[in-house]
């Protein structure tokens, strides 16, 4: 949690909701540099990596970070 505490400050960003969606970013891309197999997938359009806030309160969840998602066909990484 700490470097994207740290990543998150350095670019400006103070909040609670800022910086988890900076650790989930961070989380997300950390998936696809350790994992090969992911990453050749994500490249290859045969999977997406989503990462997701979810808030127990309400029951909501909202797209934190992706690679490999589309929406109208094309490629939108959504940080």
């Amino acid at each position: 949690m700490t470097p994207s505490v740290l990543a998150a400050r350095a670019a400006g960003r103070e909040s609670a909701d800022e910086i988890l969606a900076e650790h989930i970013g961070h989380t997300v891309d950390l998936l696809l540099d350790r994992s090969r197999v992911l990453a050749e997938r994500v490249a290859a359009g045969r999977l997406a990596v989503a990462g997701l806030s979810y808030r127990l309160a309400d029951g909501s969840a909202q797209l934190a970070a992706s690679h490999g998602l589309t929406r109208a066909g094309a490629a939108t990484p959504a940080r």
